[in-house]
């Protein structure tokens, strides 16, 4: 999510467990300690692309490391702050620790895919079930954590972590309906007992991206479940075979490990770019929804060195006229 997404639910949830006397000091505390897991940005290499990736969501958003994340965050206000205004580091921790804990779990409702389990496993969790930054669910968090925090009233945590609670269950049951749409669809095309991926598109929830697979290609479509459903029918594009599109590629240099790598953070939905003939994208973002346009990639390089990195690139296009597209989409 986010950083202020993050914030603000560490925020909610610290605030209910916190007393009057301390629910300033706690909302504070439970929006920045939502934050710390983040720092893991920070974890990246000149040399290697593809670094922050791996470690982006990984140790520091996993459900083990919650605890050592909460007592540095504690440790960190206390000498900063706390010490001076006779808050227990006991009542700190608690605090910090319960608004970090929110991060990792807030994370995996995304598309992103977070290491929930590390060190136990690398697979990344995503429950497709919210957009990566959606302002319907994070606009009134805040409204009501900072008048809670204001009045001094546990009343205003209760309507937050409510609001919460049922707009992450509005987004399960709409995904569920966006499913059963798509898969519909695919049975429309001839295509049976499909395993689809769906995905709220950037901002809202009533418009989602499905995808799935049928023999070599990938089938990239979108679904509208408003009052009624609509289907925007998109496009198709054929699966990443290295050998077809890279037969001078050798299969032990570091180019080839670096594909491996980012079809794990990629869930295995990865495409050649139909502008750009040695980039490999990730087609499971887009602007629009029922369209392939990676948002990032990495491409290769013929010429490179057995021991040369790929090279991560970012699609930096500020179509408007995409935004513009899909705000019709859900309004339409």
């Amino acid at each position: 999510m986010d950083p202020l997404t993050q914030g603000v639910v560490g925020s909610a949830v610290v605030q209910k467990f916190s007393n009057k006397k301390h629910i300033l000091i706690a909302t504070i505390l439970g929006f920045f300690s939502g934050l710390a897991p983040d720092l893991d940005i920070f974890i990246r290499s000149s040399h290697d692309p593809l670094l922050a990736l791996e470690y982006h969501r990984q140790f520091t958003h996993s459900l083990i490391f919650i605890p050592i994340g909460g007592l540095i965050c504690a440790t960190f206000f206390y000498y900063l702050y706390a010490r001076r205004k006779g808050i227990e580091f006991k009542q700190l921790f608690i605090y910090c620790t319960l608004g970090y804990g929110t991060h990792g779990l807030l994370d995996s409702c995304t598309s992103y895919g977070t290491q929930l389990f590390w060190p136990f496993s690398d697979t990344r969790i995503a429950w497709n079930t919210i957009s990566i930054i959606d302002p319907v669910f994070t606009l009134p968090i805040l409204i009501l954590i900072i008048t809670g925090a204001l009045k001094r009233k546990k009343i205003y945590s209760y309507l937050s972590l409510s609001w919460i609670i049922v707009y992450c269950s509005f987004g399960v049951i709409q995904q569920e309906r966006a499913r059963d749409a798509a898969i519909n669809l695919a049975n429309s095309r001839g295509h049976f007992n499909v395993s689809i991926d769906v995905k709220p598109s950037f901002a809202n929830l009533i418009v989602w991206k499905t995808i799935y697979s049928q023999n070599n290609s990938y089938f990239v479509d979108a679904v509208k479940v408003g009052f009624h459903k609509k289907i925007y029918e998109g496009s198709k594009i054929e699966k990443l075979s290295i050998r077809k599109s890279f037969p001078w590629l050798d299969h032990k240099s570091q180019q080839a490990r670096d594909i491996e790598r980012f079809r794990w953070f990629s869930g295995g939905y990865l495409a050649i770019s139909k502008k750009y003939p040695n980039r490999i994208i990730d087609i499971r973002y887009s602007m629009l929804p029922n369209e392939i346009n990676g948002l990032w990639g990495i491409e290769l390089n013929k010429l490179a060195t057995r021991k040369s990195h790929v090279k991560y690139v970012f699609n930096r296009n500020r179509d408007l006229d995409s935004a513009k597209k899909l705000i019709k989409m859900i309004k339409n």
